[in-house]
């Protein structure tokens, strides 16, 4: 999957994965959805984001707590 509206700079939001074009990090948007908003209601919150970002975001923490370590051979 690609994630292309998703952004990871070390020098905004101490390089937090944030939304292209914006400080609107990640994991703040994943904290409204947990909490019950929709993603009309955070694109209504936030004029600077439309619903594919939203989306995307959400994607972005599903696929990272996806990811599965596996340990190294001894």
């Amino acid at each position: 999957m690609t994630f292309n509206r998703i952004v990871v700079n070390p020098n905004i939001c101490q390089g937090q994965p944030t939304i292209r074009g914006t400080r609107i990090t990640v994991a703040v948007i994943l904290r409204m959805i947990a909490s019950g908003m929709t993603v009309q209601d955070i694109a209504d919150g936030y004029p600077e984001l439309n619903e594919d970002d939203v989306r995307q975001a959400a994607a972005y923490g599903a696929w990272l707590a996806s990811e599965q370590t596996r340990p190294y051979p001894a």
